[in-house]
């Protein structure tokens, strides 16, 4: 496993250091599939992934879920900082995707770091990335139609896709129907081919063409 400090150099300078945490600190080791913080609930420290990656989404009413932005390791989770920051409850729900190791630093030493300058302009860092993420999905949810949405989220995953069409109505924040409905309608065309829980991409250049808004 990768040292910590390889992964967030910031950390080499933060007191207390990580060798004066102890070993209760971690890592810990969690399946795929395991809900790391959960929306409306306080927040238990903060996450620094060393291995695998964690989904972060926000749930509506209606069982419906957008997803965020993902963590994968030397990154930093914007959701669990903003809490630790306002001292309030956590405000989306994160999730790991794979088997994953984290170390899961306590408030109040997460308080202390962030008085060391490099650790504080990491944190910065991330949020000033992850706006742009945020930003970049508000344009897409508010202004892309769907088709061109699914048509974006299908590309760059290689020719076959592992995936089911609830997952990527989960992805896009709608429903396994009208994602069902638009992926028969890409059969159609001819730019991929569905079986169960797979899709094989035929044609990504006219996913491509749909996902930039040309005129098909």
């Amino acid at each position: 496993m990768i040292e910590p400090a390889e992964l967030y150099p910031s950390l080499r300078r933060v007191q207390p250091g990580l060798s004066d945490l102890g070993p209760s600190l971690g890592p810990i080791q969690v399946p795929k599939g395991t809900v790391l913080f959960d929306e409306n609930a306080p927040c238990q420290g903060f996450p620094m992934l060393l291995e695998g990656e964690v989904k972060v989404s926000r749930s509506s009413g209606d069982g419906r879920s957008l997803e965020l932005y993902r963590v994968v390791p030397g990154e930093l989770c914007l959701v669990s900082s903003a809490c630790l920051f306002r001292s309030q409850p956590l405000s989306a729900r994160g999730v790991t995707t794979k088997p994953s190791s984290l170390l899961l630093i306590p408030p109040s030493v997460f308080t202390r770091w962030l008085e060391e300058p490099s650790f504080r302009d990491s944190v910065l860092g991330l949020f000033a990335e992850r706006m742009a993420d945020l930003t970049a999905l508000v344009d897409a949810v508010a202004f892309r139609k769907l088709d061109q949405r699914l048509a974006a989220a299908l590309l760059g995953r290689g020719t076959v896709i592992e995936c089911t069409h609830q997952s990527l109505a989960d992805e896009l924040g709608t429903v396994r129907e009208i994602v069902t409905r638009l992926l028969h309608r890409f059969e159609r065309e001819a730019w991929l081919e569905l079986a169960r829980e797979q899709i094989r991409i035929l044609d990504a250049a006219g996913l491509r063409a749909l996902a930039g808004g040309d005129p098909l």
